[in-house]
């Protein structure tokens, strides 16, 4: 029985990859692979076939909270107030089969302080491949939008990848990094897809996720932070309220932040600003000792010493945060 079940998968994973190899020619014959497939497995039906092999959208796939919550404790430093957010807005947008607009997070804060490696982190729980899953996508304002001149192209070419994507894969997520180098006004072309529209042309969004990483409003959120060391208080007793009005407010004011005077500001399509706090000394070495984890390597407290204190440090006088986040870590780690 054991050796059937054999033959019968790899059968049927041949006659699949028979399938897909003339799917482009003659769709009968892609109906005959697959009846013989299913024959040879005896109840598998086509997506449930094709699946086995290939990546599906399908349902969408459970969001394990504990498991989200177990990365952003172990992989992401000194980010209470983002880890608490991202976890609290997951999990209740995910649990809501009915939720009546798509999830939309606008992540600030200097570099190196962890926005894209949250956006990974959140990609490979709702996407099993994470960021390299056909229905994560991921937009780089000075490469995919780069000319001023073109924004009116750029505008119709992102709607049309919207539309189609979502289309394919109701759980779509959308990741636009590089925000502050984001043209003016080019953003505001997916607004009524962010909107609390039950469809767009036939199209339902409401499931979607969409994520927006952005420099911008660093200067505020630092300013804040420093405001708490002065005082003798904790960073950790940083409150959201304390940091996101006035960040959507700078953001919506700024120029450079690429939602500058944007409808989805206007309209309050952005359900969390996430500020993300500059990294001290004692968060650098703990990014150190990750990188160092994920290589393979044993972790050398020297070696993690002498990779923080190359780093530079801010304010001038006391030196508290360092002014790559944990950007170069890699980087300097390579050279010890």
């Amino acid at each position: 029985m054991r050796a059937a079940g054999r033959l019968g998968s790899g059968a049927a994973l041949w006659l699949l990859l028979a399938a897909q190899a003339v799917a482009a020619i003659e769709p009968i014959s892609v109906g005959i692979a697959i009846g013989a497939a299913s024959v040879i497995t005896g109840y598998l039906s086509y997506r449930d076939l094709y699946c086995r092999f290939a990546e599906c959208c399908g349902k969408q796939r459970p969001l394990n909270a504990t498991a989200l919550k177990l990365d952003l404790e172990e992989k992401l430093f000194g980010q209470h107030l983002a880890a608490e957010v991202i976890l609290k807005a997951l999990t209740g947008f995910r649990s809501n089969d009915n939720p009546k607009k798509p999830l939309t997070l606008s992540l600030h804060g200097s570099a190196g302080t962890g926005k894209n490696f949250v956006s990974q982190i959140v990609a490979e729980n709702l996407h099993a491949k994470g960021l390299k899953s056909n229905f994560v996508h991921l937009f780089v304002s000075t490469l995919h939008f780069p000319h001023e001149q073109h924004i009116k192209l750029y505008q119709d070419q992102l709607q049309t990848w919207i539309r189609g994507n979502v289309s394919a894969c109701a759980s779509s997520v959308f990741i636009f990094d590089e925000m502050d180098k984001l043209h003016p006004g080019l953003i505001d072309a997916i607004k009524p897809f962010l909107d609390y529209y039950e469809q767009v042309d036939g199209v339902s969004y409401r499931k979607a996720v969409f994520i927006f990483l952005s420099n911008a409003g660093g200067d505020l959120i630092t300013k804040t932070a420093l405001e708490f060391w002065r005082a003798g208080r904790r960073r950790e007793d940083i409150q959201l309220k304390d940091l996101e009005h006035a960040l959507s407010v700078g953001v919506f004011n700024n120029k450079h932040s690429g939602l500058w005077r944007s409808g989805l500001i206007d309209k309050s399509l952005i359900d969390y600003f996430i500020p993300f706090l500059p990294l001290e000394y004692t968060h650098v070495k703990m990014c150190v000792r990750a990188e160092m984890k994920a290589r393979g390597s044993a972790i050398d407290e020297d070696v993690v010493t002498r990779v923080a204190e190359e780093m530079t440090f801010y304010p001038k006088g006391e030196k508290i945060y360092s002014d790559r986040g944990c950007k170069t870590v890699q980087s300097r780690l390579d050279f010890q």
